[in-house]
């Protein structure tokens, strides 16, 4: 159900050319329950994604331009209220669905949206992901209404690996995942690649945890430490991550991590200096890449949200709702196919980011870079995470024809 409604407006003035209804933008995420935060985080980057289309007159079709609105809607993480919320979403006029905070929900979602686009071909929606990273979505369940702008789970691996395969001080690993789709990938994904890529390495402990739900991670910290392993590796993300790491401190694990979100909500304050050149991780975009545009693009992200505690901005999200209006633009319409099939073809610029759509499986192929904590200050980290004054300086980058991975997609596709 709707928890709260966003409608994101410039003044009028700025529409006044506009002849026709908002864009409805519909996003069913997690606002409560143990990944709130990141719910919270996700809709300050589409609010600002959203303002800055709407800020150049929004969308310009051949009726006239139209603003974009966007809803948002609490799935509490269940698949079932997302479910509901989906259809809450549709009978609001909802066009475009955006979702990413689990892969399970995700994995429902396409589901759901395939049967509905099936069943009512006059209101057929199109659903873009901008954090669900299970390889299946783009691979056995892919499906030409929606669209993937992360980097899946065996993609961020490798990338991950480029870094491990030169790090000779790590002779054991522990695996760690939560206990749902997306996590057990990672951890299966981890073995296999650590059997190409270090078979030297021992994996001297893996398993998995309910999603969400550990409060006290101190005995998986004490197992881990027990182990001897040098390196953790996991998919972990919230409060999963935060208290492991916060966890593993507090037991005196001194090994290294690495990690799919490492770097934000709240995991480098809680290992803090523990965490300096021992936490990796992995990401599309860092405030640290060392370039001028992406400098500007994160103050510009930072003067929009000044507060510490707001500090979580995604480069992806960014580039998904600028591929979402070049799209309209192209399709001329905000007709769910015809947009859908000018997403195929996308190719996005923005601040020195260039994302490119694949039509195969919708799996969006972009830069990836690695970093690795340090001080705030220190060379290559001139800006620190949510004010902890740690941050994540670059230290490989992996160009999206390496980053790019084959894909077992047998898309459907409208006649």
């Amino acid at each position: 159900m709707k928890s709260l409604a966003a409608t994101l407006c410039v003044p009028a003035l700025a529409f006044a050319q506009a002849s026709s209804a908002p864009v409805k933008i519909a996003m069913i995420e997690g606002l409560s329950g143990g990944n709130a935060n990141g719910g919270e985080a996700v809709f300050r980057n589409l609010v600002w994604a959203v303002e800055r289309v709407n800020e150049r007159g929004g969308v310009k079709l051949p009726s006239g331009s139209r603003r974009l609105s966007l809803e948002r809607y609490d799935s509490k993480g269940q698949i079932e209220e997302a479910l509901s919320a989906l259809r809450s979403a549709i009978d609001d006029g909802a066009q475009f669905i955006v979702q990413g905070n689990s892969s399970a929900v995700a994995a429902a979602l396409i589901d759901a949206v395939n049967k509905h686009n099936e069943r009512e071909p006059a209101r057929r929606v199109v659903f873009l992901n901008y954090s669900a990273v299970d390889p299946i979505l783009t691979n056995e369940k892919c499906s030409f209404w929606h669209f993937r702008f992360d980097a899946h789970g065996d993609m961020r691996m490798a990338a991950l690996m480029e870094v491990l395969k030169d790090d000779k001080s790590v002779k054991s690993a522990y695996l760690i995942g939560q206990d749902y789709s997306f996590g057990q990938s990672v951890l299966r994904e981890a073995r296999r690649q650590l059997g190409v890529q270090r078979p030297d390495i021992q994996i001297v402990g893996d398993e998995l945890h309910p999603m969400l739900r550990v409060k006290d991670f101190a005995p998986y910290a004490t197992k881990i430490k027990g182990s001897g392993a040098d390196a953790v590796i996991t998919g972990n993300f919230s409060n999963d991550l935060t208290l492991l790491v916060k966890a593993a401190r507090e037991v005196g694990f001194n090994g290294k991590f690495y990690t799919f979100y490492g770097n934000a909500l709240g995991a480098p304050a809680a290992i803090g200096e523990a965490g300096i050149g021992r936490i990796v991780a992995v990401a599309d975009w860092l405030p640290n890449v060392p370039t001028a545009q992406s400098e500007a693009f994160y103050k510009s992200f930072r003067q929009r949200y000044p507060s510490p505690a707001d500090d979580y901005v995604h480069m992806r999200m960014q580039l998904m709702i600028e591929a979402l209006a070049q799209a309209i633009e192209k399709a001329g319409s905000v007709d769910a196919a015809r947009v859908a099939s000018a997403l195929e073809n996308v190719v996005v610029n923005f601040h020195g980011q260039r994302g490119a759509m694949r039509a195969a499986d919708h799996q969006f192929q972009q830069q990836l870079v690695v970093g690795l904590m340090d001080r705030q200050g220190t060379p290559g980290v001139k800006f620190d995470v949510e004010g902890s004054g740690y941050g994540f300086r670059v230290i490989k980058t992996i160009q999206p024809a390496q980053a790019e991975m084959p894909t077992t997609c047998r898309m459907a596709r409208l006649n």
